[in-house]
């Protein structure tokens, strides 16, 4: 497994791990109303979008066409 194989395979694991969390405390927040939940949760839902538009554009990032 190359470098950049192993990176995609991190990226992938922080993503789902983001997307998760900003659902759960997005569905906690519904359950007892703490603005700190809503923002927690907003937070990792914007973070997870930017591993997905990171790992979409990694050979880009990386110089490499094609690959």
């Amino acid at each position: 497994m190359s470098i950049v194989s192993f990176h995609r395979v991190l990226i992938t694991a922080a993503l789902a791990f983001c997307a998760l969390f900003a659902w759960w405390e997005i569905a906690r927040y519904q359950v007892d109303g703490d603005g700190l939940r809503l923002v927690l949760g907003i937070v990792f839902a914007l973070l997870a979008c930017a591993l997905a538009v990171y790992l979409a554009l990694l050979n880009r990032f990386l110089g490499r066409k094609g690959v």
